[in-house]
């Protein structure tokens, strides 16, 4: 049966769409037509096991999108990360599916699109966790999309015998279903913004730089993420250690054969001792010559063959607008939950000396940042070294790069959580981001009482980015202003990290330093005066209007 409308004027039947494998039925809810579970690639188990993605079988009919999908298979969380992190397994083969939120679900809708990459190290996480519910969005006129894609060794092992990157893969071939499928939910494939928070907006990192992604996004949102590749070996380690303790060899053949519950127990022991502060093995995006043609930092930065945007100008993607950031605290989700800040607390220069070595620096940096922060613990000072190396400085340099036409944005989210010891730590802007902090699994992380306000005022951020491309504060230049979201009104500030970061700068120029992460080693960024931080106040925007009439909340 082919159904090609909608009932968008009456909301008392569920909402019928059609995508180019068939129709699917959703459901209204508080007003928002959503579907859920729809698949965009077909199962990618069987002989389609470790493979790049294919289009689904068409159905006859019309396709229940009621409940969300399956989600790819994953280890849970250690009982530490659990208490903190939500993360709902839906069990079934056909996880490669995504969810759709619309105001209006008809083709003559054309309203901006959001893309969800969700996070989670490349090992956990769905489109399923509820803090990434898509309401506020849909009700501030924005579609928004959010997508699963395989994770750990089924979607980044790296084997002799089945193509690299077949998680990003996946991301790619949702993004080509939005581009062909979105008008008919009320989006429009021509305002599209990518956005996702850590692993996430490492994937929109290397989909930026990437040529086949070109034309699939307009604008992209970096959350606590840069553009980076894996070291090859590094990610064969794992798949090795995966191989001696399941006694067959590292290739996908071998590996498919092996019962999946067992694959995700070794591949969660392997993993156990691996943490962004402490490195190790670790699955990761690699170059592969293809999807990944270069190092994306590399490309991003120095330009080249171009990535999503096109080719030419400053660096690649010289097209799409940019939003990054990240929080205050980053380190201390990574450390806290285990009791690791206060074992480094107590190693403190052995602590330091492994901060040294996984920064591959000398001892001029972690000098100059006990003069900044006289008053720092070991842990909170090799907690910041470990996030400027690897997160804040490539973010800087992403930004330095952008072509005056097409500027970037760039936050810290500064709110700290009411959770003990947990501070503004990695991933606790989601709930305000998606202005979902009364959802209790909000609340797992940001403790009870997260400011509402905050909330509506980093959501209509977003949402004015993918609106209008611009936040509403100030584009990134020589000041290098951040929009603080914490305490109080949202506000500017010039260059707050720059004292730490002019230590990398110097660190850059040592003769055989690294010039960025361990994983690449681009050109370093043009050298800089050092500022007096300022607070340059700006109001803040409004929502846009609501669709189909009248004003959203400030």
């Amino acid at each position: 049966m082919a159904v090609d409308a909608v009932d968008s004027v009456s909301r008392t039947h569920d909402p019928v769409v059609t995508t180019p494998y068939g129709a699917v039925r959703g459901r209204y809810e508080d007003g928002i037509a959503v579907f859920r579970g729809i698949p965009y690639a077909a199962p990618p188990f069987g002989a389609r096991r470790f493979r790049p993605p294919v289009p689904p079988e068409p159905w006859d009919g019309v396709r229940d999108a009621g409940e969300f999908g399956p989600t790819p298979p994953k280890p849970p969380y250690s009982e530490a990360f659990a208490r903190l992190l939500a993360d709902p397994v839906v069990p079934g083969d056909d996880c490669l599916n995504l969810n759709v939120w619309t105001p209006e679900p008809g083709p003559g809708a054309r309203l901006p699109v959001m893309v969800w990459i969700h996070g989670g190290a490349l090992t956990r996480g769905s489109s399923a966790v509820p803090v990434y519910d898509g309401h506020a969005f849909a009700r501030h006129g924005v579609v928004l999309v959010s997508i699963n894609y395989r994770l750990g060794v089924e979607g980044y092992g790296l084997f002799p015998d089945a193509p690299p990157n077949a998680g990003l893969r996946d991301q790619l071939a949702a993004l080509e279903w939005v581009r062909a499928s979105i008008a008919r939910f009320g989006g429009d494939p021509d305002r599209v913004t990518v956005f996702g928070e850590s692993a996430g907006a490492i994937s929109i990192g290397a989909l930026l730089a990437s040529p086949r992604a070109r034309g699939l996004f307009r604008r992209a949102v970096l959350q606590s993420g840069p553009p980076e590749a894996s070291e090859r070996d590094k990610v064969r380690r794992m798949v090795r250690r995966m191989a001696t303790r399941l006694k067959v060899p590292a290739t996908a053949r071998a590996f498919a054969a092996v019962d999946r519950a067992l694959l995700l127990r070794t591949q969660a022991d392997v993993a156990r001792l691996s943490s962004p502060v402490l490195g190790g093995p670790a699955f990761g995006i690699v170059v592969d010559g293809d999807l990944v043609p270069r190092d994306p930092m590399e490309a991003l930065v120095a330009g080249g063959a171009g990535g999503a945007g096109g080719a030419g100008g400053a660096g690649g993607a010289p097209d799409v607008e940019l939003l990054l950031g990240w929080t205050s605290e980053e380190y201390r989700l990574w450390l806290a939950p285990g009791g690791l800040l206060e074992r480094v607390d107590r190693l403190g220069p052995v602590a330091l000396a492994g901060a040294m070595a996984r920064c591959r620096c000398g001892h001029e940096v972690p000098r100059g940042y006990r003069a900044i922060h006289p008053a720092a613990g070991t842990a909170d000072l090799v907690g910041q070294m470990v996030t400027d190396h690897l997160l804040r400085v490539p973010l800087h340099r992403l930004a330095d790069a952008r072509p005056p036409r097409t500027p970037a944005y760039v936050y810290e989210f500064a709110w700290p959580s009411n959770v003990p010891g947990l501070g503004a730590c990695h991933a606790l802007e989601l709930g305000f981001v998606f202005d979902t902090v009364k959802v209790p699994q909000a609340a797992q992380l940001a403790g009870p009482g997260a400011p509402q306000e905050l909330a509506d005022a980093m959501h209509a951020a977003w949402v004015r980015f993918a609106v209008e491309g611009d936040p509403g504060w100030q584009a990134w230049d020589a000041s290098h202003p951040v929009r603080i979201f914490g305490a109080g009104a949202p506000h500017t500030v010039l260059g707050p990290r720059d004292r730490e970061l002019a230590l990398w700068d110097a660190e850059s120029g040592r003769p055989g330093a690294p010039l960025s992460s361990p994983e690449s080693t681009p050109s370093p960024r043009p050298r800089r005066p050092r500022r007096v931080m300022a607070v340059r106040p700006s109001s803040w925007p409004p929502l846009p209007p609501r669709a189909g009439g009248g004003r959203a909340r400030p």
